[in-house]
């Protein structure tokens, strides 16, 4: 059969103003670095025993795709992907393999990211608006959970501040500027929740350790996120404990809401009140937290992007982590179970942040922890857990 032959459609206008629009195009920011690197084919990272998403994913041709593309800010496709070639056996929720250096990042290299964030949240990236509810009455439960298992619970979320890059790329002055900001929000937020903004360089010994704070990791010194460490680092607690704002840590900002009663709900409500607070603040300063259409709230790690939310309850479980069934039941929940201080203490948290509005987010992870507190005790009296195993949800 011959082939048909399509002839390109020419339109005269096109044309005649082609040079004109051309001439518009700003120049390529690549072409102010004069880097000396070989052809994308020469330059493509060797990811044969890569197991992150980022090593799963790329490809040549979506390597060549991005090779010559450059933010405003200077980040280039090879800063994106460092983390993951420089740790490529890195296991774990958090092993997407890449970063983001700005927020134009998911814009200039989005047909790398959104293929990451939809694999990472198993939730495909649209056109449409990502569902926020921050109305805390909509959650159900979260302050019945039986405490002689649940220990302890910590709900958290990460912002991005607009006009700035984040923590992996961004300069000394940016990080100042950033520490300046939120000393000026946090002061209004102290008007209704007194508290106390300390620089980490200001810290003795005895208060780090209280706020568990360790030394730059490995990783976080390789990924620029330790640079200049502690510089312009600081964090925010409240008078009563039960609110901390860390300030150019892993991101902008991050705020904690930790209880010891396991009380998901009021840890919840304490993060919807107060980050709503100064999101208002942020905004009056003129320099909001960053959001955009397709992702909702992004950061600089595409793990956190859509609420930024993250829910973690302890839990004491001697039986159920040694069935062979638990793996399957994790997986159904869709929430991660980690080892914590204590042989029997478990750390369980939402797999995901995208997808899912933040109450049915932290609705997830309670009714997750009440049915794995089930099966723990149903483990106890000998009884079997198959009929509890929930459908894939």
């Amino acid at each position: 059969m011959n082939k048909i032959q399509f002839t390109p459609v020419t339109f005269p206008m096109e044309i005649r103003y082609r040079p004109i629009l051309e001439s518009l195009v700003p120049p390529d920011p690549m072409s102010q670095f004069r880097l000396k690197r070989g052809s994308p084919e020469e330059e493509f990272p060797d990811l044969c025993r890569n197991s992150t998403w980022m090593g799963r994913i790329l490809t040549p041709a979506m390597y060549r795709r991005q090779f010559n593309r450059c933010t405003h800010s200077g980040v280039i496709f090879d800063d994106v992907i460092r983390p993951g070639i420089e740790e490529p056996d890195c296991s774990g929720p958090a092993s997407v393999g890449c970063v983001a250096g700005d927020a134009q990042s998911y814009i200039l290299f989005c047909d790398f990211f959104d293929r990451i964030i939809e694999a990472y949240h198993e939730h495909k990236v649209t056109n449409e608006t990502p569902e926020s509810d921050w109305n805390f009455d909509n959650l159900k439960g979260g302050d019945d959970l039986d405490t002689s298992y649940a220990v302890r619970c910590e709900v958290s979320t990460v912002r991005g501040v607009e006009d700035f890059c984040f923590p992996t790329h961004c300069s000394r002055g940016e990080r100042r500027q950033l520490l300046s900001l939120a000393r000026r929000a946090l002061q209004q937020l102290e008007d209704e929740l007194p508290g106390c903004l300390f620089t980490l360089d200001n810290l003795n010994p005895e208060q780090q350790r209280e706020l568990n704070l360790n030394s730059p990791s490995c990783s976080q010194l390789r990924t620029g996120l330790a640079r200049d460490w502690p510089d312009a680092r600081a964090v925010w607690l409240s008078k009563d404990g039960g609110l901390v704002v860390w300030v150019n840590m892993e991101d902008h900002l991050r705020m904690v809401a930790a209880r010891d009663d396991a009380n998901v709900a009021e840890a919840f409500k304490c993060i919807c009140i107060n980050l709503q607070k100064l999101e208002e603040f942020y905004r009056d300063l003129r320099h909001p937290f960053i959001y955009k259409q397709q992702l909702g709230w992004v950061t600089s790690s595409p793990a956190d992007v859509g609420t930024g939310l993250r829910i973690n309850v302890y839990i004491k479980l001697r039986l159920l982590p040694q069935h062979k069934r638990l793996h399957d039941v994790l997986k159904r929940l869709r929430v991660h179970m980690n080892k914590a201080e204590s042989p029997t203490l478990y750390r369980i948290s939402n797999a995901v942040a995208f997808g899912l509005s933040e109450v049915e987010l932290t609705q997830l992870v309670v009714d997750g922890v009440k049915l794995l507190i089930a099966m723990e005790k149903r483990l106890e009296g000998d009884g079997d857990i198959d009929e509890l195993v929930p459908m894939q949800k």
